[in-house]
C-alpha cells in the first residue's frame, strides 16, 4: 500500500536526511515538496509502430497500480528534451507530501567542499560563438526567429558527488522555485554485472531550476514562462541597474514575447479562460535576473492532466525556439552533445491529472565521478556571440557555486 503522508510544513534538514541517492526522487516548489523513497512500478518504453502519447500510457500505468489495490499513486520522473527519446517516469514506492519546505535556521547549509577536479567545456567557447554566428545567419536570412544553443561542462570528481549536501544547499537558496533530484538509469550499468547500484555510482539529475513550466490544482492552472535574462552583481547599486536594464531591452522583451505567444497558443484550446498579462516582470535566483509572466487559466475539462499541458507546450521556445521543430533541428545540427533531461521537464502527476512541472535547466547529470553542468542562451537577430557566451558562464553558476566550484 502507498504511503502517502500530507503535511503542512517539512523541516529541509530532517526531510533531505532521509534522501537515499540511486533511490529517492525529491521535488520542492513553493507550493509542493515531495520525497519518495523506492520504485513500484516503472513506465517501460514502447517499441514497435503503435506507441500511445506519453499521457495515455502514464494513465494506464496509474490504472494498473488502483487495480493492484494502490491508492493515491503519482507518477514522478523526468522527460527528455527530444520527446521521441525515453522519458523517466515512475511510480515511488512510497510518498511524503508536503505544502512548504522550511529551513530552521537562517544560516545556509555547507557546501560541498571540492579541489582537484579537472573541467572540459563541450563545446569551447570558440566554437559556441561560432554557433552562435551560424544562427544569426539564420536570423537575417529569415528562416528563424529563435533559437536556445546550450553547452556543458564535463567535470571529473575526485569523490562522488554528495547528492543530499547539494540539494540542502539549493534547496535553501531557491525557495522560490523549483529543487529536485530525480534518480536515473545509469549510462554506465551495462558494464557491471551487479542488479544493484551503489551510491558511488548513482546516476541522479538535480538542480535548482527558476521555471514552471505548469501547474494544475482541480481546473485551475498556471504557467510561468522565463526567457530574457541578465547576471547579477555583488553591487547593489550596478544590480539594480541591471535589473532595470533588462526590463527595457528591446532585445529581451523580442525573446519573451515570442515564448509568451507560443505558451498562450499551446494552452488555449484547454482553457475556458486565460489571463496573459500585457507586460513583463522581473524575477531573481542568487545568479540571474529574468523576465517572467505568469499565465493563468481555468481548465474546460477536470479530465486534462497536468501532463498533458507539460507536452502540449514542451518544448516552448524559451528552451528550444520558434519555429519549433526548424530550431530543434538547428540545435542538433550544431550541438556538439545530446542534452538528454536538460531542458526537458521534471515534476510529477496524480489519479487526479493535478500535478506540477518544471523546466529542466540550471542543472546537472552525475554519475559516478563525472558530471555534466548544463546552460543555454536564447539566441535572436540582436543576440551577439560575446553576450550570449557570457549568459551561460553566469548561469553555470547555480550549480557551480553550490558544488563549490568556479567555472
Amino acid at each position: 500500500m502507498l504511503n502517502v503522508e500530507t503535511l503542512t510544513v517539512a523541516d529541509a534538514e530532517q526531510l533531505i536526511k532521509q534522501y537515499r541517492t540511486g533511490s529517492s526522487f525529491f521535488f520542492s516548489s513553493p507550493r509542493k515538496t515531495l520525497l519518495t523513497q523506492g520504485e513500484y512500478a516503472r513506465l517501460s518504453y514502447p517499441t514497435g509502430s503503435e506507441s500511445k502519447p506519453l499521457p495515455q500510457r502514464v494513465a494506464e500505468l496509474l490504472e494498473t497500480a488502483k487495480r493492484a489495490g494502490r491508492t493515491q499513486s503519482i507518477v514522478v520522473g523526468a522527460i527528455p528534451f527530444h520527446t521521441n527519446k525515453p522519458a523517466h517516469l515512475f511510480i515511488p514506492g512510497a510518498v511524503e507530501m508536503y505544502d512548504a519546505l522550511k529551513f530552521a535556521s537562517d544560516r545556509a547549509p555547507e557546501r560541498p567542499q571540492i579541489s582537484n577536479y579537472q573541467v572540459q567545456p563541450v563545446p569551447e567557447p570558440e566554437q559556441f560563438k561560432q554557433g552562435v554566428n551560424r544562427l544569426l545567419e539564420l536570423f537575417h536570412a529569415g528562416v528563424l526567429q529563435k533559437a536556445v544553443l546550450s553547452r556543458t561542462l564535463h567535470i571529473s570528481l575526485p569523490q562522488a558527488l554528495q547528492i543530499p549536501q547539494l540539494l540542502a544547499h539549493l534547496a535553501f537558496y531557491h525557495s522560490h522555485g523549483y529543487t529536485f533530484a530525480v534518480p536515473l538509469v545509469p549510462e554506465q550499468s551495462s558494464s557491471s554485472n551487479s542488479g544493484t547500484v551503489s551510491t558511488e555510482s548513482a546516476r541522479t539529475l538535480v538542480g535548482a531550476s527558476p521555471e514552471l513550466l505548469v501547474t494544475k490544482k482541480g481546473l485551475q492552472i498556471k504557467a510561468n514562462p522565463l526567457a530574457g535574462s541578465a547576471a547579477r552583481s555583488n553591487d547593489p547599486i550596478e544590480d539594480e541597474r541591471r535589473a532595470a536594464a533588462l526590463l527595457a531591452s528591446t532585445k529581451d522583451r523580442y525573446e519573451h514575447a515570442i515564448v509568451i505567444e507560443a505558451v498562450a497558443k499551446a494552452l488555449e484550446p484547454y482553457c475556458s479562460k486565460l489571463e496573459v498579462p500585457s507586460e513583463p516582470s522581473l524575477v531573481q535566483t542568487k545568479a540571474m535576473w529574468h523576465l517572467s509572466t505568469e499565465l493563468t487559466g481555468v481548465l474546460k475539462d477536470e479530465s486534462i492532466t497536468s501532463l498533458d499541458l507539460a507536452l502540449a507546450m514542451h518544448p516552448t521556445p524559451a528552451i528550444c525556439g520558434t519555429p519549433t521543430d526548424l530550431a530543434r533541428d538547428v540545435i542538433q545540427e550544431i550541438e556538439p552533445f545530446d542534452r538528454g533531461f536538460y531542458t526537458g521537464a521534471v515534476g510529477w502527476t496524480d489519479e487526479n491529472g493535478d500535478g506540477e512541472w518544471a523546466v529542466t535547466i540550471r542543472c546537472a547529470d552525475t554519475e559516478g565521478l563525472s558530471m555534466k553542468v548544463y546552460a543555454g542562451a536564447g539566441i535572436v537577430a540582436a543576440s551577439s556571440a560575446e553576450s550570449e557566451l557570457a549568459e551561460t558562464s553566469a548561469k553555470f553558476r547555480t550549480m557551480l557555486a553550490a558544488m563549490g566550484l568556479n567555472e
